[in-house]
């Protein structure tokens, strides 16, 4: 007998799992699905509201609140709540060093090149654990309200997001217990959400300007054949709408005559200023005057006034809008259509400036908090192929990457990324004097490459020998129309190549597919957890050889106490790695990176002194 699934939210019988659309947003995000009349919904949960805050908060009894909730605590306990997350995705220290002021809570620096780490109380975070916890609540939210499971999801990303950043998000995605079919940027899916590029046989140049609560991007994009190229970003990520509170904040301390120094160390009257300013910024698009007041503290503004205060940070983004234009190689009169997303772009002023650069009305009728939610809907509906009048391109049926340090998994090409496919990644060696570099080739959605299928290996020969992370080798993988994969490695200092050609999908039934990724998702925990011991593990393996071999070279700059204790550090840390306690290893490396940073810092001093003075050294 066939069972047939009945969706008791809708009382519609179901295809199959539902497949949803998620805004994974700097501030809010947000999650869609298509209802059974066959249009894009945002999901409002429980009366909690659309939009749901990306925001984390650790409490001291261990619970973690995400969300609404946890936004309470931004200013009563901001080093425990974390919030703009998405910043660090896919980051490493030396790429946010100079914006850390921003965030109030403690990001580890143990080594500049590395992914970043957020500390809260004895715990290591990364990124992709905390906005793993906002689609875990995203994914919650979005069964309680349809009464079924949700399984699967299209995640959208700025256009500007790297490789790095891309799959940064799918392993949040994976870790919240989602299959991640498609990573789509930002301003598709916006295009989407207004029918741009559903017709397969139209052909247009569509600029999206996105204003959000703390970011600003426009990209300019082409869309020919139902296929979205981008033809230029440009952007501010330190600018959105809490600018626009801001400015309204100091002028009403400055028209009260407050003490600014006195109003920022009260975190109760600083939060309810800023609140206020955000209610006014909002009466303003429909109003002219607005008048509250803040503990007997007079809170009025018009709008000529409001306008006046943000016109320098609206000009801002007119100046990226122009740039990207310059960068794409186009003229104002070859942009078609102008889509408007972020809530930011509710302010008027900010439709006219937009309209008048571009000298065509906006496109401004969906929801802009909510039009990449329902284009990313668009895009699932299209992927689970509701959609019979759309083409959907051959796709990469299984991830395809490399194996590295630790014996894992490193994804190049992503599963159900379009084909053909190039994509590249750039490595280095593990120790000094390198000349060989074995480059094994997977297939498969598994953390650990034991898990997958190999397809190729081969060696990176004759690389020069070069202190340890000298060396930049290029690897690219190229995924012809055919399924034929060419792996190329490049050191791109001596221009040494190697590269193999395979057949990934050579052998496989869809069967044996199917079961790769039914595995793939119900091992991710695990999966995850075991990949974060290992990073742990080489991180702490890598810190052991570079302090030993930094004491060895560098006796005479060092006292024996120091040395002592560095070296009691180091077998703190080896013990710690015996453990596999994440958390622990963490902890011993930030340790030891604290204690032997200054006399790092002093031998560098020591050597630009010498080199000042004209003499030569090691």
């Amino acid at each position: 007998m066939a069972k047939v699934s009945i969706n008791l939210a809708t009382g519609s019988v179901q295809k199959e799992d539902i497949i949803v659309g998620i805004d994974l947003g700097t501030t809010n995000s947000l999650v869609a699905f298509i209802n059974p009349e066959g249009n894009p919904q945002v999901i409002n949960d429980t009366g909690k509201g659309v939009l749901v805050p990306s925001v984390v908060h650790f409490q001291s009894n261990g619970t973690v609140l995400v969300g609404n909730e946890a936004k309470e605590f931004l200013i009563p306990d901001p080093q425990n709540t974390i919030f703009s997350v998405k910043r660090l995705l896919g980051r490493s220290y030396h790429d946010i060093e100079p914006n850390k002021d921003f965030f109030s809570y403690k990001i580890i620096d143990n080594d500049i090149e590395s992914l970043v780490k957020i500390k809260v109380g004895d715990q290591f975070f990364t990124p992709i654990e905390l906005s793993g916890l906002i689609l875990k609540e995203l994914k919650e939210r979005a069964e309680h309200a349809l009464k079924t499971p949700v399984n699967r999801a299209v995640i959208t990303v700025p256009a500007y997001f790297n490789d790095s950043q891309r799959q940064a998000t799918r392993d949040a995605g994976k870790l919240a217990g989602l299959d991640v079919l498609r990573i789509v940027n930002e301003p598709t899916a916006a295009s989407l959400a207004y029918g741009i590029g559903l017709n397969p046989d139209e052909e247009k140049i569509i600029a999206v300007y996105d204003l959000g609560g703390g970011t600003f991007d426009v990209s300019i994009l082409k869309i020919q054949n139902g296929i979205f190229e981008v033809l230029s970003t440009n952007g501010n990520t330190f600018l959105g709408g809490d600018d626009f509170d801001q400015a309204i904040v100091h002028y009403w301390i400055e028209q009260n005559r407050l003490d600014k120094t006195e109003v920022s160390n009260d975190q109760e009257l600083s939060q309810a200023l800023r609140l206020k300013a955000e209610e006014a910024k909002i009466a303003l698009t429909t109003q002219n005057i607005f008048n509250g007041a803040v503990n007997d503290i007079p809170c009025a503004i018009s709008r000529i006034t409001f306008e006046e205060l943000i016109l320098p940070k609206v000009e801002q983004t007119i100046g990226c809008c122009a740039n990207a234009l310059r960068d794409a190689g186009l003229g104002v009169d070859e942009i078609d259509e102008v889509v408007m997303v972020g809530g930011s772009t509710r302010t008027p002023l900010v439709k006219e400036m937009v309209s008048e650069l571009f000298n065509k009305p906006v496109q401004d009728k969906i929801n802009p908090d909510e039009v990449v939610a329902l284009g990313a809907a668009i895009q699932a509906d299209i992927l689970a192929g509701n959609r019979k009048d759309i083409l959907l391109l051959d796709v990469t049926p299984l991830s395809l990457g490399i194996e590295t340090m630790g014996g894992l998994m490193d994804i190049i090409i992503p599963r159900n990324a379009k084909v053909p496919s190039k994509a590249g990644r750039q490595y280095t060696t593990s120790i000094d004097g390198q000349v060989n570099m074995k480059i094994s080739v997977y297939q498969g959605e598994r953390d650990l490459v034991k898990e997958n299928r190999k397809l190729a290996e081969f060696d990176l020969k004759g690389i020069p020998a070069m202190p340890a992370g000298f060396p930049k080798v290029d690897i690219n993988f190229l995924l012809n129309a055919d399924g034929i994969l060419k792996v190329q490695a490049v050191e791109l200092r001596s221009g040494v190549k190697q590269e193999v050609e395979v057949k990934p999908t050579y052998g496989l039934t869809d069967q044996e597919v199917e079961q790769m990724l039914i595995d793939s998702i119900q091992n991710a925990k695990g999966d995850v957890s075991q990949r974060m011991v290992i990073e742990a593990r080489t991180e702490g393996e890598q810190m052991i050889y570079t302090v030993e071999r930094f004491l060895e070279k560098n006796k005479q700059y060092v006292s024996p106490a120091e040395v002592t204790d560095t070296k009691a550090l180091l077998e703190k840390l080896k013990l710690a790695l015996a453990s596999g306690d994440k958390d622990s290893i963490h902890k011993n490396i930030e340790e030891v990176n604290e204690f032997t940073r200054p006399f790092a810092e002093r031998l560098m001093d020591q050597a630009i002194a010498t080199a000042m003075k004209g003499k030569a050294i090691e």
